[in-house]
């Protein structure tokens, strides 16, 4: 079968020197496996970490992709929740199901789970025509839903989901500011912040404010001014008068780092709470401890998501709350292209990848 393999790791970003279509053995289920020919495949960051070869080595040679969705073409014997001919999608969070984490509930703390088309290998990820995953790391694709947006979600919705309902655990009427709104975590922030109920104001690039405010966000910021923050306080302020609250941010969504750090912690409510995954633009950030010990601030790490949080997301996706935004789509031929445009971010909502 045809699939996007490299051998070698690219520090400098020259994907074109690395990235190659091969042919590899087509693979056969184990008996907990699956095996779905992949329709479509979603790409993300980790994709060019581990191009680099950073911040951990991977296996090689490397097939990527953690978003994958596609029909079934076989089951292993110790299978009985899916059949030959089911639509699924990944679920890219491979845990060890029997520790004390997974067996509470919580498999993206297990020690020894690894990240699906990232750790994974050799030649294994959802880059390729066919791929196999374990039966509890696929979930159904249920009607009105289509490859395309399953597969666009299945990291970003279900980290987003992760970070909103099952850590900050918000509320119906807060005020939550979400990070990065044009990317594809953040156009399920803002979704799934709506869902609940919340008052929204996000940050993007200027270019994709109006697509922000299409999407459902309140308010839109444009996070390259200087003084992005005091706008978000204003608007704060002005939401405070109508609730009868303090100003401020009750939940604020971070995955990008870098510079922004301490201008977030500072727009936090009293007792309010930071969520972060991620740093697409550095993670080696300085606190302000005062912003975080005299407002018993809560920062809190989230990483991935449950099965279950996926099937939350992708349930609401069925029912038209929640909806994939795509940017582009290309084939396996046009990969050095897709991973060039998604380095450089200029981009509203997830690149998707097609055998052909």
């Amino acid at each position: 079968m045809k699939a996007l393999v490299y051998e070698q790791h690219a520090p400098d970003d020259d994907y074109k020197k690395i990235l190659k279509i091969m042919d590899v053995p087509e693979p056969k289920p184990k008996p907990n496996e699956v095996v779905f020919k992949v329709v479509v495949a979603g790409l993300n960051h980790d994709d060019i970490w581990g191009m680099r070869g950073k911040p951990i080595q991977i296996p090689m040679p490397h097939i990527s992709g953690t978003d994958a969705a596609g029909e079934v073409t076989a089951v292993g014997e110790d299978v009985s929740t899916i059949k030959v001919g089911d639509r699924v999608v990944s679920h890219g969070n491979l845990s060890c199901r029997v520790c004390i984490a997974c067996t509470e509930g919580r498999e993206y703390d297990c020690r020894y789970r690894k990240i699906w088309g990232f750790q994974t290998g050799p030649l294994w990820g959802g880059y390729c025509e066919y791929t196999h995953l374990p039966e509890v790391n696929v979930v159904k694709i249920p009607d009105g839903v289509s490859y395309e947006d399953a597969a666009a979600a299945s990291m970003t919705m279900t980290t987003s989901w992760h970070m909103l309902v099952g850590r900050a655990k918000i509320k119906p009427g807060q005020t939550v500011l979400i990070m990065g709104g044009g990317s594809g975590m953040g156009t399920f922030g803002i979704q799934i912040a709506k869902l609940y109920g919340c008052d929204v104001i996000t940050t993007a690039n200027q270019s994709k404010l109006e697509e922000c405010l299409k999407l459902g966000a309140d308010f839109a910021v444009d996070h390259r001014k200087e003084d992005w923050n005091k706008q978000v306080f204003e608007i704060s302020k002005d939401l405070a008068k109508k609730k009868r609250s303090s100003p401020g941010i009750d939940v604020i969504f971070e995955h990008i780092g870098g510079s922004h750090w301490n201008k977030e912690l500072a727009l936090l409510k009293y007792g309010a709470t930071l969520v972060t995954t991620g740093a697409t633009t550095g993670y080696d950030v300085q606190s302000d401890l005062r912003h975080i010990f005299f407002k018993g601030t809560n920062i809190l790490g989230s990483t991935q998501g449950t099965r279950s949080e996926l099937e939350s997301g992708i349930f609401w996706m069925s029912k038209g709350k929640l909806k994939s935004i795509v940017d582009s789509v290309y084939t396996f031929e046009n990969a050095v292209d897709a991973h060039t445009k998604m380095l450089k971010g200029n981009l509203f909502g997830k690149i998707l990848m097609k055998p052909a």
